[in-house]
């Protein structure tokens, strides 16, 4: 097992009540866990989001925290937010990473694995 390690859990919802379809407007939230299930206490500092939807549109997001913190979490510890994105059509994926400063000054990338922003049923 390594000593810097999270593991990232993704949960999503498309959110009807703010997308305007006739608008190619769709809002999806999406509810993520980070546990550190490395050995040592790390900080999330930044993320690095590639948001791309069914037309191949391709929006990239990049900044300090995720919703206004930067958690430090010590070995078995979690963290959970919910942030959400439109896209201009009602399927779309992304994935992403999030950099990490462990206690010790060791710098390391926690990868996100892609998950699909999609209207419940439209996948066929």
């Amino acid at each position: 097992m390594s000593a810097y390690q999270f593991a990232v859990s993704v949960r999503t919802q498309h959110l009807p009540e703010q997308s305007k379809p006739d608008r190619d407007q769709f809002v999806f939230s999406y509810t993520i866990t980070i546990k550190n299930t490395g050995t040592v206490p790390a900080q999330l500092i930044s993320r690095h989001w590639v948001i791309t939807d069914a037309n191949n549109t391709v929006q990239e997001v990049s900044g300090l925290g995720v919703v206004g913190h930067q958690p430090l979490l010590k070995p078995g510890e979690e963290f959970e937010y919910t942030s959400g994105t439109q896209m201009a059509t009602a399927q779309g994926s992304m994935y992403g990473e999030y950099f990490c400063v462990a206690e010790d000054g060791h710098r390391f990338e926690v990868q996100v694995p892609e998950f699909v922003l999609s209207l419940p049923h439209a996948l066929h």
